[in-house]
């Protein structure tokens, strides 16, 4: 699935507009080769870039939508509709009943837009996770928007002009989270949001929002069927009628789906799983171990140090902005496998853990919140006097533990999460040069964290530590990530834990059902204890992480390109000189792999400027 594109207020004849929307979705499907359908009037024109049974294209008298993705209906006459004519059809006729209320009615992983050419409107929505992002610009009485700002940009009507706030956030959070992009006067649509746009404004609304039901008490064995049951439903749904693949990391989520694959498909999964020559990095053993559970037909390839060489311009490249979550290239090359093996979809595990509880940071920010539950009389009066002026208490290991508790305890949430932010721990006036700070509001992360946090409907901390990931680590990250490798593979991927259905039952467990004290995704592990092999729900989780920082201190191509890179960054004025040459000549030697993570940002931001 590659994204549409298109625009409203601009233009005089179709066949014109028809050339340049033709040449905006070629951006779009530059990788993947994907087909193209679009439709044009005087003043608007759109195009959607995917397989056929992604894209979905209508126009009558005036009215153009467009559709791309896996859309569905819960309005049974619609679905109807939409089987015998087509899910664009039935959205005009949707929009045409039902108005902005149609949007509630949607299911599934999409974009779209509607341009009503008669009412002078456009309206354009994403779906409830944020699978596919969509964003748009305003000039004048126009609006051009895109799947991808490499398409949008194209438009005679957009503006490319770097948004150095865009810049600030991208090393603070290794990608920019939304609605910033990194182009001034470019956003994008959050999670669950639509956009309408009339007489040159545009106003963007909420058709959904994530409602935790933390009340709600059912047996375990209840909840345990319809999990079940879910997991079915959501990979048979995934699938989509044709053979796919599944990543396999051996952790629990990519394990599940595998299983269920299996059984949904009655034959064994085809799994796809990617290792590292580097200790601490590999764990294709327990990837071996699910394989052999599930009697899966497996299949695996060990990442090396010249592949990932050769995929840092591409990865660059498939980014429409800086984007540095490393991870992108076993993925690329795991879904790589995947094509080769003749299929055109796979589905990834991402969402389990921000859906049941499944990450670490969500135990150690819970021991942190036990701090505050100690009368404050007994902290300020006692506790912090003790500890903090006991003489000779940076000698003693009890006491300076304490002491690093109490300290980041004391952090509110979300800033707790950020205390090993990298950028915070090199100061951001050693990282970026003078003139560039003076252009940005270096408080904007720590506002936006705030804001997402802060407005979670949810009271638990478990369940505001997932509406927060559902954002920054799903929306912002993890789900982009995944969608454009597969994309530079020329491969589809599908989310089975991102179901409708699924994410619903989530939000209705107990929040101790995620996190039992510090026990993670407790219901998860134990409503498939007999299904997933004991060593796979007992593991530590990993991921695809890439051994980058310690590859560079010794593979010299990775070194040359790292070098290179960064020189050319510093005459682009945002980081300071000193930094690179100190980052490049002291702190890799002190430690490669928390200082690798930065020498990667920095090269993968100068790799996003040479690709454009």
């Amino acid at each position: 699935m590659s994204g549409l594109c298109g625009w409203t207020g601009y233009g005089a004849a179709a066949t014109d507009n028809r050339q340049l929307v033709e040449r905006m979705a070629g951006a779009l499907a530059r990788f993947d080769a994907s087909g193209i359908q679009l439709a044009a009037g005087g003043e608007s024109a759109l195009a959607v870039a995917a397989d056929r049974e992604s894209a979905h294209v209508y126009q009558k008298e005036g009215l153009l939508v467009a559709v791309c993705g896996q859309a569905g209906f819960k309005d049974a006459r619609l679905a109807q509709l939409a089987r015998a004519e087509g899910m664009a059809k039935a959205l005009a006729e949707g929009w045409r009943e039902q108005g902005e209320q149609v949007f509630a009615g949607l299911s599934g992983a999409f974009v779209l837009c509607i341009l009503d050419e008669n009412a002078g409107e456009a309206v354009l929505a994403i779906d409830r996770m944020g699978t596919q992002p969509l964003s748009y610009q305003i000039s004048g009485k126009g609006m051009v928007f895109g799947s991808s700002a490499d398409a949008l940009v194209l438009h005679p009507l957009a503006k490319r002009e770097i948004d150095a706030q865009g810049l600030y956030n991208y090393v603070y959070f290794h990608m920019i989270p939304g609605p910033g992009t990194i182009y001034k006067g470019l956003q994008r649509l959050l999670p669950g949001e639509y956009l309408v746009f009339r007489n040159g404004k545009a106003e963007t609304r909420r058709y959904w929002e994530m409602q935790f039901l933390e009340e709600e008490k059912l047996p375990f064995g209840e909840l345990r069927q319809e999990f079940l049951r879910l997991l079915h439903s959501s990979v048979r749904e995934a699938a989509g009628g044709q053979e796919v693949g599944a990543f396999l990391s051996g952790g629990t989520d990519s394990s599940t789906i595998a299983g269920i694959l299996g059984e949904v498909g009655g034959r064994p999964a085809r799994t796809y799983s990617i290792g590292f020559a580097a200790e601490g990095y590999d764990e294709m053993e327990y990837a071996r171990i699910a394989a052999r559970h599930f009697s899966t037909r497996h299949h695996e390839y060990y990442v090396t140090p010249d592949d990932v060489v050769a995929a840092i311009p591409q990865i660059a490249a498939i980014f429409d902005q800086p984007f540095a979550n490393a991870s992108a290239v076993p993925a690329f090359y795991c879904a790589r496998m995947a094509k080769a093996d003749g299929l055109s979809r796979i589905l990834g595990g991402d969402g389990g853990d921000e859906l049941f509880g499944g990450n670490e940071r969500y135990a150690k920010q819970h021991i942190f919140s036990l701090y505050g539950r100690i009368p404050s009389f007994l902290r300020k009066g006692f506790l912090e006097p003790v500890v903090f002026n006991a003489p000779g208490g940076q000698r003693i290991h009890l006491l300076r533990k304490a002491r690093s508790y109490i300290a980041q305890a004391s952090v509110p949430m979300p800033a707790r999460t950020e205390t090993y932010n990298l950028l915070e721990r090199y100061g951001h006036e050693e990282v970026f040069t003078r003139e560039f700070l003076a252009t940005v509001d270096t408080g904007q992360p720590l506002f936006l964290l705030n804001e997402v946090y802060h407005h979670a409907h949810a009271r638990s901390l478990i369940n505001r530590m997932l509406a927060f990931d559902h954002k920054f680590t799903l929306a912002d990250n993890d789900l982009p990530k995944v969608v454009k490798a597969c994309e530079l593979a020329g491969m589809e991927a599908a989310f089975p834990f991102l179901n409708d259905e699924m994410v619903a039952f989530s939000a209705r467990l107990a929040p101790d059902l995620k996190l039992k004290g510090t026990r993670l995704r407790y219901f998860f592990k134990e409503a498939l204890r007999n299904f997933l092999p004991d060593e796979i729900i007992t593991k530590q989780k990993h991921g695809f992480g890439l051994p980058f920082g310690v590859w560079l201190q010794s593979h010299k191509p990775l070194q040359s390109l790292a070098a290179d890179s960064l020189s050319d960054l510093k005459s682009r004025h945002i980081v300071r000189a000193g930094f690179i040459d100190k980052l490049l000549g002291e702190h890799l030697d002190e430690h490669a792999g928390y200082h690798g993570t930065m020498v990667w940002v920095l090269m993968m931001l100068e790799q996003w400027f040479r690709q454009r």
